[in-house]
C-alpha cells in the first residue's frame, strides 16, 4: 500500500481547480498534483466547524480509506491536516452515478446487471476482507470511473463505515438509508458484514427491474416489510428474469444474517461466474423505463431534503421574512460557505423526538451512534413532516395490498399532497444557492469559476456599458484580469457583501429569474465605515442538468454613506 505523501501544506503538492460539489462542512474541488500533473478530487473539510466527535469520525473515515486499495473503490491518495482545513485527496471519478449511466445506454440486459453487481461485490468483498463494513451501500454511492464505455464501477463515501474484527457482530448504532437497512439493524440486534450483503440484494433487485423490493409511503410499514423479508417477484417484469438471478437475490435478502450469503460466496454464484451461459442477454427496456422513474424519484427526494436541510445552512442567512443576511467575509481566503448536497449521508448527534417521544426518522439517511444518539436533519419551516412524507411517497404499489402480501410493486409517480409546491420551493432554493456561488466568484476574482456558471454568450446590461447590451465574456474578463476592487479591499482592509431580499420567479422547469439587492460594506483609507448598494436581476437556464446564467441586469450604485459606487469612490 502506497504511503501518503508527507508535506507541510496542501498547496505544496497540489493546485486547486474548479468546485465539484459541496457538503455541510466540506467542499470538493478538482486538484492537480504538481509534480505529476495528475488530476484528483480534494475533499476540503472546514475543521473550525467540527466537534470533537466529528473529528473522530473524520479520522475514522481517513483511516478506513487508507486501508482500501481496490480498482472498484474510490481510492484515498493523500490526507493532509492544516490548522483550519483537513484535505482528503481521492480518485477523480468523472462518469457520474451508475444508475444514471444505465438509463442512458442503448442496450441493457440481465448480463449487464450481473457485471454491475459483480463489481459492487468485489468492492464489498475487499472491504470485508480488510475488516471494514460500509453500512451505506446505495445507488448514490455507486459511481463510474469515467464516461468511457465499460468504465469501472467505484464504491464511494465511507463516512458511515466501521471497522470490525473478523466476523464480529455487535451493536454499532442505527445507521444507513431506510430502503437499504437490514432486518437486524431495524431490530437493533448485533450486526456486522452481512448488512452490506443485504443492501447489495436490494441494489441487485433494482438493477433487474428498476424498482426496489421494499417500499411503502409509511416508514413504519416499510420497516415491517424489511424485518419480515416480505418481497416478491411480480409479473410480468419478473417473468423474463432467470431463476439463477432470483436465487442470488434470495441468498442476499435472507432475514437471518447467519444464513445470508457472504460476498466471497456470492462472487462464486453461477449467475456471476458463468453469466455468458446463465444470464439473459435480452434488452430490458421496461427495466430502463422504470429505472428512469426511480432515478427521478431519488432526485426529487434529494431536492426536498435540500429544502428540509436549509436551516442547517441558511438559518443564519435569512431573517423571519426570508430576507437574506448572507455575509461573505473575504480577506484570509479560508472560509468555505456551507451548503447541502442532495442525498448526502448525514450522521448527526442530535436527538430529535416527536410529541410521543418517538424518534423522527423522516430523512433519507439516518444514523445513530453506539451511545444512542440519533441523527436526523432539522425540520425546515417551509415543510411539514406530513407534506414531506406525502411527497416522498411518490411511488406506490399499483394495487392496494398489505405489507406482507404485495402483488405488484411496479412504481409510478403520483401526486398526493401538492408536491409541486415543495419542489418549487426546492428549485428556488437551488437558484439562490447558485446565485451566491456566482457572486462569490466575482468577489474572489475567480474568472474560471465565473465562466463555469455563466453561458459563454451571456448578455448583460451593466452601468459601465452606458446602456448598451453586452454579449459574451470579454467585457467581464477585463475586470477579472485587473482583479476586482472588492477583492483588493478584501485583502487589504476587509469587506462584507450581503445579499438582500432575494426573490425567485420560476419560468418553467428549466428557467428562472432572481432579483436581489447587493449591499457592500467596507472601511475606507481614512478608517471611515462606508456602504453602497445596487440592484441586480439574473436569468438562469438549465442545460444538461446544470444551471447557467444567461442574462444579468445591474443598476447603478446607490450611495448610502458616500459617493457613487465606483473604484475611485471606494479607494479614497
Amino acid at each position: 500500500m502506497a504511503a501518503p505523501l508527507v508535506c507541510t501544506r496542501f498547496s505544496d503538492n497540489y493546485e486547486l481547480k474548479e468546485e465539484l460539489g459541496k457538503g455541510a462542512f466540506s467542499v470538493v474541488r478538482k486538484c492537480i498534483q504538481k509534480h505529476t500533473g495528475l488530476e484528483f478530487a480534494a475533499k476540503i473539510i472546514n475543521t473550525k466547524k467540527l466537534s470533537a466527535r466529528d473529528f473522530q469520525k473524520l479520522e475514522r473515515e481517513a483511516r478506513i480509506c487508507r486501508k482500501l486499495q481496490h480498482p472498484n473503490i474510490v481510492r484515498l491518495h493523500d490526507s493532509i491536516q492544516e490548522e483550519l482545513f483537513h484535505y482528503l485527496v481521492f480518485d477523480l471519478v468523472t462518469g457520474g452515478e451508475l444508475f444514471e449511466d444505465i438509463v442512458a445506454r442503448e442496450f441493457y440486459s440481465e448480463a449487464d446487471a450481473s457485471h454491475c453487481i459483480q463489481q459492487i461485490l468485489e468492492s464489498v468483498n475487499h472491504c470485508h476482507t480488510n475488516g471494514v463494513v460500509h453500512r451505506d451501500l446505495k445507488p448514490e454511492n455507486l459511481l463510474l470511473a469515467s464516461k468511457v464505455k465499460g468504465a469501472a464501477v467505484k464504491l464511494a463515501d465511507f463516512g458511515l463505515a466501521i471497522e470490525v474484527q473478523g466476523e464480529q457482530q455487535a451493536w454499532f448504532g442505527f445507521a444507513g438509508t431506510p430502503g437499504y437497512l437490514s432486518p437486524e439493524v431495524l431490530k437493533k440486534e448485533p450486526y456486522g458484514k452481512p448488512v452490506d450483503i443485504w443492501a447489495c440484494g436490494v441494489i441487485l433487485y433494482i438493477l433487474l427491474v428498476g424498482y426496489p423490493p421494499f417500499w411503502d409511503e409509511d416508514q413504519h410499514r416499510l420497516y415491517a416489510q424489511i424485518k419480515a423479508g416480505a418481497y416478491d417477484y411480480p409479473s410480468p417484469e419478473w417473468d423474463t428474469v432467470t431463476p439463477d438471478a432470483k436465487n442470488l437475490i434470495n441468498q442476499m435478502l435472507t432475514v437471518n444474517p447467519a444464513k445470508r450469503v457472504t460476498a466471497s460466496d456470492a462472487l462464486k454464484h453461477p449467475w456471476i461466474c458463468y453469466r455468458e451461459k446463465v444470464a439473459s442477454a435480452v434488452h430490458r427496456q421496461e427495466t430502463v423505463d422504470c429505472l428512469k422513474k426511480f432515478n427521478a424519484r431519488r432526485k426529487l427526494k434529494g431536492a426536498i431534503l435540500t429544502t428540509m436541510l436549509a436551516t442547517r445552512n441558511f438559518s443564519s442567512k435569512y431573517d423571519v421574512h426570508g430576507r437574506s443576511i448572507v455575509t461573505n467575509k473575504k480577506g484570509d481566503g479560508s472560509q468555505v460557505k456551507e451548503s447541502t448536497e442532495s442525498n448526502t449521508t448525514l450522521e448527526d448527534d442530535d436527538v430529535r423526538e416527536d410529541k410521543k417521544g418517538t424518534v423522527d426518522r423522516s430523512s433519507t439517511v439516518i444514523a445513530k451512534d453506539a451511545e444512542g444518539n440519533v441523527g436526523t436533519p432539522p425540520p425546515s419551516p417551509a415543510l411539514s413532516s406530513s407534506s414531506v412524507g406525502s411527497v416522498l411517497g411518490c411511488f406506490k404499489s399499483s394495487s392496494s395490498t398489505s405489507f406482507g402480501s404485495k402483488t405488484n410493486n411496479k412504481l409510478s409517480i403520483v401526486v398526493t399532497a401538492n408536491p409541486q409546491n415543495v419542489l418549487a420551493q426546492a428549485r428556488k432554493q437551488e437558484i439562490v444557492k447558485i446565485t451566491e456561488q456566482l457572486i462569490e466568484s466575482i468577489n474572489n476574482a475567480d474568472f474560471e469559476g465565473y465562466t463555469k456558471i455563466c453561458d459563454p454568450h451571456m448578455t448583460a446590461f451593466e452601468p459601465e456599458a452606458l446602456g448598451n447590451l453586452l454579449e459574451g465574456m470579454e467585457f467581464h474578463k477585463f475586470y477579472f484580469d485587473h482583479e476586482s476592487v472588492l477583492t483588493v479591499l478584501g485583502k487589504n482592509r476587509g469587506i462584507n457583501t450581503t445579499v438582500l431580499n432575494p426573490t425567485v420567479h420560476l419560468l418553467g422547469d428549466d428557467a428562472a429569474c432572481i432579483a436581489y439587492i447587493i449591499l457592500v460594506q467596507y472601511i475606507d483609507k481614512q478608517g471611515v465605515p462606508r456602504s453602497h448598494q445596487y440592484e441586480e436581476t439574473r436569468v438562469w437556464h438549465r442545460r444538461d442538468n446544470k444551471w447557467q446564467n444567461v442574462h444579468s441586469h445591474r443598476s447603478a450604485s446607490v450611495a448610502s454613506t458616500s459617493s457613487a459606487f465606483s473604484p475611485s469612490a471606494i479607494t479614497k
